[in-house]
């Protein structure tokens, strides 16, 4: 068979799973269920690359087939997943197709653009500044469970409106010329910690319904 077989690719199939088992949530109306599972495929992605490492026999084959399948794997997961999550939501209509577009061609952009540096840092033989080259694209599974949060204290319509917002900004950041330290243990800590009561929030109390949609 093609392809590299190792438990460092694991946690990388695992975030995949998720987001495909969160689309069908997201179509069936169970936005809650979704929504956990966009952050659960953040928190299996925000550990594979921590895995692989610790492989240290690994062939340079198998490290850039890591590289290439860790992208094609978060397009699905927060690319395309977040996309659908949001029309079933409630983003319709022309500025609602446009916000979706932007983000995803702007997923897209960001993820090929990793790939030429961490290809290119990998036959180079410098040292690198442990640094993201725009948002990650793995920052949607903290940025869409707090936004979801919002459905508590906002209409239909104004939700929808904070999505098309999220969407549009957070494309834009994707491709933005900034560069964004990698965060430590500590800070993922912290951020595995938001997610997480964010999403306890959210079943507790979160009884979002999207009934009809609203166009723009």
């Amino acid at each position: 068979m093609i392809g590299f077989y190792n438990y460092t690719v694991i946690l990388t199939y695992m975030s995949l799973l998720s987001a495909i088992t969160g689309m069908t949530f997201a179509i069936s109306g169970h936005f809650r269920m979704a929504v956990f599972c966009l952050a659960l495929s953040g928190f299996f992605d925000m550990f594979d690359g921590k895995v692989a490492r610790r492989k240290k026999d690994r062939t340079d084959d198998e490290k850039l087939f890591g590289i290439q399948l860790d992208s094609l794997c978060d397009v699905v997961a927060f690319g395309a997943f977040p996309a659908v999550l949001c029309y079933c939501m409630g983003v319709r209509g022309s500025l609602g197709m446009l916000a979706i577009g932007f983000y995803c061609i702007c997923g897209v952009i960001r993820l090929a653009y990793f790939n030429v540096v961490e290809t290119n840092n990998f036959f180079s033989e410098e040292d690198h500044e442990k640094v993201y080259h725009g948002l990650p694209i793995t920052s949607i599974a903290v940025i869409l469970p707090l936004v979801f949060l919002l459905n508590f204290a906002a209409g239909p319509k104004a939700f929808v409106l904070i999505q098309i917002v999220m969407l549009f900004g957070t494309g834009t950041l994707f491709i933005a010329d900034f560069k964004m330290r990698k965060p430590g243990n500590k800070i993922l800590a912290v951020l595995v910690a938001v997610v997480a009561a964010a999403i306890v929030v959210t079943f507790v109390y979160s009884q979002y319904r999207f009934n009809h949609p609203v166009v723009f």
